[in-house]
């Protein structure tokens, strides 16, 4: 008899491009469909690459108010109610880490809800292991390229879900 080893994926990454506003908010509501308490996106991208634009869509799929949605910069951390809550973390004004713990991350992370981290390259060392992470590049005046990288099992499933979803 022999016994089948199961392999699980530990990371996964895929490209997506968005030529338009619509199209950025339309791929984050399509991931706020899929998440779950205690998921963690970590988004990175310039000034005006469109972060919070596909933090209004996931809030849209987890049927929030997308038009409460902001930058939660001078606030730190805005929480939207949906079907799970949404905690977005805006971690621009944070100098590293150890600000990020002083929030009282570990416990958002392994909360009952989903957290986006903003800015999430400046507080790295502070997220856990496996979670998502999703680069906006501007690439033309509307588009965007978005590279989403799934750092473990739960964030490849999710990744290959999202991409089934688009």
């Amino acid at each position: 008899m022999s016994r089948r080893q199961d392999v699980q994926c530990m990371t996964k990454q895929a490209e997506i491009v968005s030529d338009s506003v619509k199209q950025t908010t339309l791929i984050g509501r399509a991931l706020g469909l899929l998440l779950e308490p205690g998921d963690v996106i970590a988004l990175i991208g310039d000034l005006g690459a469109g972060k919070t634009c596909l933090t209004r869509g996931v809030a849209l799929g987890m049927g929030a108010n997308p038009d409460f949605v902001t930058s939660p910069t001078f606030v730190l951390i805005n929480e939207y109610q949906g079907f799970i809550p949404l905690y977005h973390f805006d971690a621009y004004r944070l100098r590293g880490a150890d600000d990020m713990y002083a929030l009282g991350s570990d416990e958002y992370f392994s909360g009952n809800g989903a957290c986006l981290v903003e800015w999430a390259d400046r507080v790295e060392e502070a997220l856990p292991d496996e979670h998502l992470r999703i680069t906006i590049e501007i690439a033309g005046p509307a588009a965007r390229r978005i590279r989403i990288e799934a750092r473990g099992p739960r964030y490849c499933r999710l990744l290959d879900e999202l991409l089934a979803a688009l």
